[in-house]
């Protein structure tokens, strides 16, 4: 699957949950991630971060 890194510590990680494609969007706080949402399409994942902002790691 896919990883896009943002500012902030944004990550968004194309997952697989209950045999359903998924974006999850975590941010780093320290030593921790964070879920800040499982989103099911990339409008979703724009109400948490700027999609222009998001690069492939």
């Amino acid at each position: 699957m896919g990883i896009w890194q943002g500012p902030d510590g944004i990550e968004v990680e194309a997952v697989v949950l209950h045999d359903l494609p998924c974006l999850r969007v975590t941010r780093r706080v320290g030593d921790r991630q964070v879920l800040l949402a499982y989103c099911t399409d990339v409008r979703e994942v724009g109400e948490h971060v700027d999609l222009a902002e998001l690069v492939a790691s």
